[in-house]
């Protein structure tokens, strides 16, 4: 990478509007922290999981999972032709599960409380498992992240990440495969409170293997909005060859799904005509099927046609997050819950500080391997 004077930072009017998002974020963020949940949020005792957690958590860790299953391709398989998207991978991931422990951190009722997992071991609870899974492995890409950075900061420290670089790798790629599914796993006890087409006793390998088809998706997605912006082409035959990979994890889903409603003879639910079964067959269709379909047809040979795959798979993802902590629990929650304003303000202002910083980074660092960063 050639050498570069200053750090750069092009405003252009949607960074501005970002910027105005991230700072309500904050200044909510801060309000809740001093008054408690009771006046920002609308949670309740019979909604005590609401949107920072159904999308913000569950949904982010999913959409994160770009970059372990990167490096399980790249680093473990070495199938190097894949190695153009690695770096953008890693870094959006990263950037997703910091967003992830700030959603979780807000969620805290008694957030002064939050050290608490870390010295009182509750080996017992599905949730003290995610909590350190999620917290171990934000704290392995941040030193990952170390190598990228000290090419620029701190070059005396570069060899020594460069030489930590394949124990993190694997310590990376264990911890995702642990929590992935153990988020699914929270819900095994709620046999009677989950809608049967969403609970299972698969559900935590529902959880993980979407981890994995979604990396994909999210990467041809992320690609495609870098290549216009940065004018950085991933080349189509990496794109096209890492989304058939997830392809096959989706095939495996949608035959576990099958042999899962057959096997729970729940087949009458899907077509009831209610608004679980409705939203179940939209999530399946176009978050599955559908894909399927694009990927190994020659709709994937476009750029647009793997983009439309991402946001599908990616969409997808995010709508069975939140049938599963809200569509599914609806039923038999007892009360009503609807995300308050500063809920949403919260959830977008995250979003909007992770695009900032992706776009701050990815000028000044080496990650797209491109020439000019001021295009955007």
């Amino acid at each position: 990478m050639a050498a570069q004077q200053g750090w750069s930072f092009r405003m252009t009017p949607i960074r501005k509007l970002l910027i105005l998002l991230a700072t309500i974020c904050v200044g909510v963020s801060i309000f809740r922290l001093a008054t408690g949940l009771g006046l920002v949020t609308n949670l309740n005792d019979e909604w005590p999981w609401g949107l920072w957690i159904g999308f913000d958590v569950l949904t982010g860790v999913a959409l994160a999972g770009g970059g372990y299953f990167t490096a399980i391709i790249v680093h473990v398989l070495h199938r190097d032709q894949f190695h153009p998207i690695a770096r953008g991978a890693m870094l959006t991931s990263l950037l997703g599960y910091l967003l992830v422990l700030a959603g979780l951190f807000l969620d805290v009722g008694q957030w002064f409380n939050f050290w608490r997992p870390f010295v009182s071991w509750g080996h017992t609870s599905v949730l003290f498992e995610v909590f350190w899974c999620i917290s171990c492995y934000t704290t392995v890409q941040v030193l990952e992240f170390g190598e990228i950075f000290t090419e620029r900061v701190g070059k005396k420290w570069h060899n020594a990440f460069k030489a930590a670089m394949p124990v993190l790798m694997i310590i990376g790629i264990i911890f995702p495969t642990l929590h992935q599914s153990s988020l699914g796993g929270l819900y095994l006890i709620a046999v009677h409170k989950l809608y049967p087409l969403w609970w299972s006793t698969l559900i935590p390998y529902f959880f993980l293997i979407s981890s994995f088809f979604v990396g994909p998706a999210m990467i041809c997605v992320e690609s495609t909005l870098a290549g216009n912006a940065y004018n950085h082409k991933v080349p189509i035959e990496v794109l096209r060859g890492l989304g058939r990979i997830g392809g096959w994890f989706m095939l495996l889903y949608l035959v576990l799904k099958i042999y899962d409603l057959s096997n729970r003879g729940v087949w009458d639910l899907v077509f009831a005509g209610n608004l679980e079964g409705n939203l179940f067959l939209l999530e399946m269709i176009l978050g599955v099927i559908v894909p399927i379909f694009i990927i190994f047809s020659g709709m994937s040979k476009s750029r647009s046609g793997l983009f439309i795959y991402g946001l599908l798979v990616s969409g997808g993802v995010v709508l069975n997050r939140m049938n599963v902590v809200f569509t599914g629990m609806s039923g038999t929650s007892g009360g009503s819950y609807f995300p308050s304003i500063w809920e949403w303000s919260v959830s977008i202002g995250l979003v909007s500080i992770g695009v900032l910083v992706y776009c701050f980074i990815v000028e000044n660092f080496n990650i797209l391997d491109h020439g000019d960063h001021h295009s955007a």
